[in-house]
């Protein structure tokens, strides 16, 4: 008996020997068959994560130099395109855009947003198409930033108001922008969702700027299951997701606490005039065909927090860092800005529309210095074929624009700050142009660019018309601002800006 055990034991072991070279020689033939796109050498298990450092856009970037704008890469057991060229991005974004319209899952967003309830993480399919209409519709449609134009107005003159109050209160008179531009965003975006509500706000806003950079933290930093599904289960184990859970948590007690604020302040009538009443009231509409529940709301709200206060305080940051570092933009830019005003100590909406060099400097801004340096990744639904090669179906996307604005075959000097180059010209950020997309393209493009473009729009007209800038006594030099990136979701400057304003009125 126990000899025809082991002789079957041989023989079943013999046969999955077998089975296994089989399959390796069927995969190694159709590996053959198919041409894959160019790669750099990778490492067993790792891939090509050693290769990627501390600022990951500018790592890719010197790699694409290497093998080429379509790139494939493997994130630890990930398979990643690397999209680096306007050509490429045309092909994944409009050739192939319902392919590439997908998300790919990451564990920490999962957590903090109710199962990819929101609208940036969901699963392209009906439930995104919904949120996105939502979201578009009652709060970043050009109709809907116009009609908050009086709330982002009084948003940027109590910005000029700090600043002049904490100038003159500073022993230096040298002011941190960065902070003051992270509450500055922060206030506005609150006003325009959620409305005023009395007392309290300072605390408030705390609470969710401490939250949104946690958030930022978490969804930049390194998660187990993103880079080796087979070993997701781990993470669980050793209790590496905890962050994430505790975060949502936070962020959960948060929006239930505002939520019942709008309720108990409107007594159950809501005025639908801002955007948590709207979804509220969504929630209680008989003639919709969206099933919104409380987690619907929150998921909304947390995304559209996260989504739009860092991306706008740090295009501001690098902004003024580089009109500082550019004297001449500067001047130019405060003779349109100025002579538009023609005495006026703020400018509203309205005055902006013929502002055509302060467009061309925001514009170069995100150029150089895009708050997103990789679009929010994709995922391919299906296999399909690039300029010849092969893509795999459930591929990780990303798309560096970071890299594409610094290509030289379709910018002169990529490297300097030349915002005359978008002067009479037709390049626009609305997803069109594929040379230029800040904010994305396809069906994913970013739905705020209204919303966020008019905001940077009237923040930066009135901060160069308010006041005259200079550098801290302790620099003797503009080019002493340091440039140097973060890494993460977002492109903050490394070091905090601090300039001295000189007031005009």
């Amino acid at each position: 008996m126990a000899y025809e055990f082991l002789s079957s034991c041989s023989s079943f072991l013999i046969t999955l020997l077998l089975l296994i070279v089989l399959l390796k020689s069927i995969k190694l033939v159709f590996s053959k068959r198919v041409r894959l796109p160019p790669s750099p050498w990778k490492l067993p298990l790792l891939g090509n994560l050693h290769q990627v450092g501390s600022l990951p856009h500018q790592s890719l970037h010197k790699l694409a130099k290497k093998h080429g704008p379509l790139m494939i890469i493997n994130l630890g057991q990930v398979p990643t395109l690397v999209v680096s060229s306007s050509e490429m991005a045309r092909e994944t974004m409009k050739t192939h855009d319902l392919n590439f319209a997908n998300r790919p899952h990451f564990k920490a967003a999962d957590i903090l947003l109710y199962g990819n309830l929101d609208m940036n993480f969901a699963p392209y399919g009906d439930h995104w198409r919904k949120m996105r209409k939502i979201s578009v519709t009652n709060l970043l449609s050009a109709r809907r930033v116009q009609s908050l134009s009086a709330e982002k107005e009084a948003e940027v003159a109590q910005l000029m108001d700090k600043i002049i109050s904490q100038a003159s209160s500073s022993p230096s008179g040298a002011l941190n922008l960065s902070d003051l531009f992270r509450n500055f965003t922060l206030d506005m975006l609150y006003t325009a969702i959620m409305g005023k509500l009395s007392g309290g706000e300072e605390g408030r806003n705390e609470t969710f700027r401490e939250l949104i950079d946690e958030n930022l933290d978490i969804l930049g930093g390194f998660s187990l299951d993103d880079f080796f599904p087979s070993m997701g289960w781990l993470t669980s184990l050793l209790g590496m997701d905890e962050r994430a859970k505790r975060t949502f948590r936070k962020w959960d007690a948060a929006l239930s606490k505002l939520i019942q604020e709008h309720l108990t302040r409107n007594e159950g009538n809501l005025k639908a005039d801002n955007f948590v009443d709207i979804l509220l009231s969504l929630q209680k509409d008989p003639n919709t065909d969206m099933t919104l529940t409380d987690d619907h709301v929150k998921a909304l709200l947390m995304d559209i927090f996260v989504g739009a206060t860092d991306t706008t305080n740090v295009s501001l940051e690098w902004g003024m860092a580089e009109l500082i570092r550019n004297p001449q933009v500067m001047k130019k830019l405060q003779n349109e800005v100025r002579g538009i005003a023609a005495g006026k100590s703020m400018l509203k909406q309205d005055d902006l529309s013929e502002m055509h060099y302060l467009k061309a400097v925001i514009k170069e801004n995100l150029r150089l210095h895009p708050p997103a340096p990789f679009l929010f990744p994709r995922e391919t639904v299906e296999s399909c074929e690039i300029e010849g090669y092969h893509i795999p179906a459930k591929t990780r996307v990303i798309i560096n624009f970071w890299s594409m604005g610094r290509d030289p075959k379709v910018w002169d000097n990529p490297e300097e700050f030349q915002p005359e180059r978008f002067v009479n010209s037709p390049i626009d950020f609305n997803g069109l142009d594929y040379e230029y997309i800040p904010f994305g393209a396809g069906r994913r493009v970013c739905p705020g660019i209204q919303f966020a473009v008019s905001t940077l729009y009237l923040a930066l007209a009135n901060l160069v018309n308010r006041f005259d800038w200079k550098l801290p006594d302790y620099m003797k030099d503009e080019k002493e601002i340091d440039m140097t990136e973060t890494a993460g979701p977002t492109m903050k400057m490394k070091t905090e800006l601090h300039l001295v304003p000189e007031p005009r009125f």
